[in-house]
Order: C-alpha cells, then sequence, then structure tokens
C-alpha cells in the first residue's frame, strides 16, 4: 500500500471529466487476469456488454456487476479481469454491462440500462441473479436491488448483492469527506462534486434511486458490503449498513484497515484483497445454490 500511495498520490483529484475515460480504463486494464476465465462480448436487454465465464458453470446462475467510475468512466472490458476472479471463485458467470455514461447520459439512463439488463437475464433463461457493484456501480447495484425487490415478483427478486466501497450518498454528507481526507489517495471532494453533478443534473440528490441510502430498506435480500477504511466513501457504507440492519435487513460491513478505494484491484498481490474475494465469492454462492442456503 505504501508503493501504491507513492505512484498515485500525486494525482490525486486529477481525475475529471470525459478525458478521465482512458486512463481510468488503463488503470482497471492492469488487474491481473485470472487463469481459466474465457471473455464474450454480447447484448443482455439491449445493453452491451461483457460475459466473464469460467470452465464449468452451474446452470440458471448468474451476477450481474455493475462497475464503477463515478458515473463518468469505467467500461465492461476494462473490468473484465476483475470480475474474471469473482466468476472463477463462484464457478457462476458475470455479466457487466456497459451502461450508458454521464455527462452524455445523466441519471437516471445508468440505473435504467441495468435494469433493462438485469430483466434481460430472466429472459435468457437465468432464475437465480446476485448483484455486484463497486464504488459508482455500487450505487446502482443498491438502486436496482430496491426496484427489483419492490417489483415483488418472486421470479425475479435477487437473492443478494454485494457492493464494494459504494456511493450511496450523492449529496456527499458523510463524515468521512473530512475524517479521510487527508488518507484516501484518490479523491478530493471538489471532484467528486463535479462528477456527481455531471451525473445528476438538476436531479434531486436525495432520489432513493439516485442515493440509495435515503431510500426504504425493508425487505431486501441479505446485502454483504465492503469498505477500507483509508477512503472518503467510509461512511457511505457504514450509513448505509446501518440503516439497512435498522430495517431487518441481513446486512454486513467489513472495513479493511489500511486500504484505500478500490483495493480490491489489487488481487493476486495485496492479502486483503484474495481475502475479500474469497468472502465475496462464498457469500454468493450460498446465496446463488439453493442446496446451500
Amino acid at each position: 500500500m505504501i508503493a501504491m500511495r507513492a505512484i498515485v498520490e500525486p494525482n490525486k483529484g486529477r481525475l475529471q471529466g470525459i478525458a478521465a475515460r482512458e486512463p481510468y480504463d488503463a488503470i482497471m486494464s492492469r488487474v491481473i487476469a485470472p487463469a481459466g476465465i474465457t471473455y464474450d462480448a454480447d447484448t443482455v436487454g439491449g445493453v452491451s456488454g461483457w460475459w466473464c465465464r469460467s470452465e464449468t458453470v452451474r446452470p440458471g446462475e448468474v451476477i450481474l456487476h455493475l462497475h464503477g467510475g463515478w458515473f463518468n468512466w469505467g467500461s465492461a472490458q476494462a473490468f473484465r479481469n476483475l470480475i474474471g476472479h469473482l466468476a472463477a471463485r463462484t464457478n457462476v458467470e458475470a455479466f457487466i454491462p456497459d451502461y450508458r455514461l454521464a455527462p452524455e447520459h445523466p441519471f437516471p439512463a445508468a440505473l435504467d440500462d441495468a435494469h433493462a439488463c438485469y430483466a434481460g437475464l430472466f429472459d435468457r433463461g437465468f432464475h437465480r441473479v446476485a448483484i455486484t457493484g463497486d464504488s459508482a456501480g455500487g450505487c446502482l447495484a443498491l438502486g436496482l436491488l430496491s426496484i427489483a425487490t419492490r417489483a415483488k415478483s418472486n421470479q425475479s427478486v435477487p437473492v443478494g448483492a454485494v457492493a464494494l466501497s459504494p456511493v450511496t450518498d450523492l449529496t456527499l454528507t458523510g463524515a468521512s469527506w473530512e475524517t479521510r481526507a487527508a488518507a484516501d489517495p484518490y479523491f478530493l471532494r471538489a471532484q467528486a462534486v463535479e462528477l456527481v453533478g455531471s451525473y445528476i443534473g438538476g436531479h434531486d440528490p436525495r432520489d432513493p434511486l439516485a442515493s440509495p441510502l435515503c431510500g426504504d430498506l425493508s425487505d431486501l435480500p441479505p446485502i454483504r458490503v465492503h469498505v477500507g477504511d483509508d477512503e472518503v466513501l467510509l461512511d457511505d457504507s457504514l450509513r448505509y449498513v446501518e440503516r439497512a440492519v435498522a430495517a431487518g435487513v441481513d446486512a454486513r460491513v467489513d472495513v479493511w484497515e489500511g486500504m484505500a478505494h478500490g483495493f480490491l484491484s489489487g488481487v493476486g498481490t495485496l492479502a486483503a484483497s484474495n481475502e475479500t474475494l474469497e468472502m465475496i465469492a462464498t457469500f454468493l454462492t450460498d446465496r446463488l445454490t439453493p442446496a446451500r442456503r
């Protein structure tokens, strides 16, 4: 982590606007590739993206992963290696959609695409779906979780969700924006204000579909959240899980000491990344496979 900080901290807060898309994808593409995973481009529910598949998969089960990038950056192709590790550990197919990005496509375009892709998986014959997401994708994953659960169709309720350092409060009022401002090697509040503004446009950031923290969290399926202790989004995770538990949801947050935002991309290098992936894989397997539930 010390070596990583020495590389990234000089550029803290500099990823801004659509010009950051190429360097951001370059960063995510450097994740160590997992063994035994194949990748295929496809379109699900009218949304293009990439499949990550291990050599053996369990039929009917699927992971839908919504990638990060502050709603403005990121691509399914760049996240293939990271989610490929999850597919390898679960033996479950994973699909990463290329949802529309801001500022060209502001809220709720990304969430609409996520919902369309989710419905498309059931049209493909999948009947057990877990939703995962990281950072801004974690925001979308938790928003989609609420939408799909409120639909009250037993055939289309997600079995569970995993959010990695999710953005849950687009008003950016979490205390960690101050208490972790120095510890976070990546983001500045002014940077986040600009990126969130380009995504939300003139919409109310307190809309529960934009900020999952503001929503009704009752009756949601089990949720697991992982976050680093050294990131400005720490309180977004802590407050969301606190509210979910208070609403009676099986929810848990693991806070990883000394870890910064996106630490899971250190799989193969960081022990915390490897352990987190194993915990996520165990949870998803337990939720997706009826015999283990």
